[in-house]
């Protein structure tokens, strides 16, 4: 049985390895990782971003006044004018194609010049028609193949910045390039050099990551950052000292442009995106990744440490502390990204921690299942029912070898049965024999006696043993009272067929016997011996047809739940002295339990 249950487990647990490590390097979670990582990120947010960055939203209130975008070049110069005392403006608008008149590019051109805290973006094509993927070397900034600027005079006339957004696998900004590399050179992103302008030390961040890469930390929804209207700025509605020493981003608020899904918002304006990015810039903060080699280990603690509660414990607590665990690193996880930007992946080990549990208690469970089959296989012929299903249940132990127990021990033999043999063929013997013994059975098992051994026309029956059984002694003697009432109908049948008279002689006794498994490591029985065993078997020989005679042990104890009929004292072989007898004549009561 111990080689069974080590190699189920062996197999089960390697099969957890495969799948582990399988999944480990495939990634095939990534979307589980995802979705616990969104929640943290929204779970974290102080939505109070920085109070020096302002966002004018090209919403659609703006479009319906000013009319449908793009708009024409000098609708930007009063705004310039109106948030020139900004430190830093930052337009998340491109400018790559001509006005059909070159003086409104002129004129804008014109007015950016005469401010230095302008930034008008650029885009890094990081793929092409003819090359559609992004060559990644490690230890180097992710270099685009080409530069796509706003016309020369724009471009020439303000500093610029890439507004390239890094999508994941499902289409989510989670993250940001905080530098890129051109042919024309490096190019930083808009908040980095907006974050840079303004004062803020951001250099380490380019060292912190071989491509610059940096998981933005999200702070604040759309309805968190000052936004004000376009068209309100262009009216003169805003007073131009709102705009005094701060951060200005312009960008599309409107519905059905330039928006993304963020781990925040399925529908964020890219402009908040770039808004938080500046916010996280400006107050120094980072996210930091937990190392795959951390998370390996993990999975290998999680792994063990799930082996051994799921064998040590009852299934239960097992699961008890499943729901422990997983609480534990759900919640753990969610601390330390909480309180120290850390984020660690716990849905590998998460998903470690369930299947090691699911196919640990498999096995257990099998393994259980097949001790009880075998126990019930084993005693279900010899013990109750109920006596096997505390057995099976484990709440019992059986001790191996002898012990000394009090017991009671019931022999029988049946009165009558050489004459009838002699008027049976051998199988209607047996048939005899079988439909006996299984009356006999019936009693004692519904009496919770352990029948210990059938001894050609004779049995011996345990009371208190293998477990036990309050109130042995009422029990043994109320057996052998259900017996003798049962033979009444089988003497009847039998004289009836073959005119022979047909009884049993039944003797009981109660005392400390040694119980156990009893024998010789080839061949093992179940039993009992002792001086009291060999008093029973006595007593059933001085029994006549149809009389229980039970010792005075026996009788001390049951007198009150049984009427007895006292015999006398009786010599018997062995006993120094003699041994007082009586014959149950009638069932009382049964005891108080």
């Amino acid at each position: 049985m111990k080689k069974t249950i080590w190699k189920l487990s062996l197999f089960g647990n390697l099969l957890v390895v495969l799948i582990g490590a399988a999944l480990f390097f495939g990634d095939a979670l990534y979307k589980l990782n995802y979705a616990v990582y969104d929640y943290d990120m929204k779970q974290s947010m102080s939505h109070a971003p920085h109070e020096d960055i302002i966002v004018i939203d090209i919403d659609q209130e703006s479009l319906d006044l000013i009319g449908t975008f793009p708009w024409s070049r000098d609708t930007y110069i009063p705004l310039l004018e109106a948030v020139s005392e900004a430190k830093v403006v930052g337009f998340d608008i491109t400018f790559n194609t001509k006005s059909e008149d070159p003086s409104i590019d002129e004129a804008f051109a014109a007015e950016l010049a005469m401010h230095d805290n302008v930034i008008i973006p650029s885009i890094v094509e990081l793929e092409s028609f003819f090359r559609t993927e992004t060559t990644v070397i490690k230890g180097q900034l992710i270099k685009g193949q080409s530069l796509i600027k706003s016309i020369p005079e724009i471009a020439s006339a303000a500093k610029t910045a890439h507004i390239n957004a890094a999508l994941d696998e499902d289409g989510v900004i989670r993250r940001t390039w905080l530098m890129l590399d051109t042919p024309e050179g490096k190019i930083p992103s808009l908040a980095y050099r907006i974050a840079e302008m303004y004062g803020a030390d951001v250099k380490h961040y380019l060292t912190d990551h071989p491509q610059a890469e940096l998981p933005i930390k999200y702070d604040g929804t759309t309805k968190d950052f000052m936004n004000i209207p376009f068209y309100q700025v262009l009216n003169g509605e805003v007073p131009p000292e709102t705009f005094k020493g701060r951060i200005v981003l312009i960008g599309m608020a409107a519905a059905g442009s330039d928006a993304q899904p963020t781990p925040i918002d399925n529908h964020m304006y890219l402009v908040y995106a770039h808004a938080n990015i500046v916010n996280q810039l400006l107050h120094d903060e980072k996210i930091t990744m937990v190392d795959d080699l951390l998370v390996l280990t993990l999975m290998l603690v999680v792994f063990l440490f799930t082996i051994w509660f799921t064998w040590r414990l009852k299934p239960l607590y097992s699961i008890g502390l499943v729901i422990v665990v997983s609480l534990i690193l759900l919640y753990g996880q969610w601390l330390f990204f909480d309180k120290k930007l850390i984020y660690l992946s716990v849905v590998l080990p998460f998903v470690t921690l369930f299947s090691t549990f699911f196919v640990n208690i498999a096995a257990k469970t099998y393994i259980e299942t097949r001790q009880k089959q075998f126990i019930t296989r084993q005693f279900g012929r010899y013990i109750s029912p109920e006596l096997v299903r505390q057995i099976a249940k484990g709440e019992v132990e059986l001790q191996l070898g002898g012990v000394n127990k009090e017991l009671s021990i019931l022999f029988l033999d049946i009165r009558g049965f050489t004459p009838l043999s002699e008027k049976l063929r051998p199988e209607e013997i047996v048939d005899f024999l079988n439909m006996m013994f299984d009356m006999i059975t019936t009693q004692v098992l519904k009496n919770h006696g352990t029948i210990d051994k059938f001894i050609g026309d004779a049995a011996m029956v345990l009371f208190n043993a293998p477990l036990d059984v309050p109130h042995h002694e009422y029990y043994a003697v109320k057996t052998a009272y259900d017996i003798q009432l049962g033979m009444e109908q089988v003497r009847k049948e039998i004289w009836e067929k073959h005119q022979v008279e047909v009884s049993i002689g039944i003797g009981i006794n109660t005392g400390e016997v040694v119980v156990g498994n009893i024998g010789s490591y080839l061949r093992v029985d179940y039993t009992a011996i002792g001086d009291h065993v060999n008093t029973a078997a006595r007593i059933e020989s001085n029994a006549t047809a149809n009389q229980t005679l039970v010792s005075e042990a026996t009788y001390e104890r049951t007198r009150d739940y049984f009427a007895y009929q006292y015999i006398g004292e009786k010599w018997m072989k062995g006993k120094a002295t003699g041994v007082k007898l009586y014959e149950m004549t009638e069932f009382v009561k049964s005891p108080d339990k």
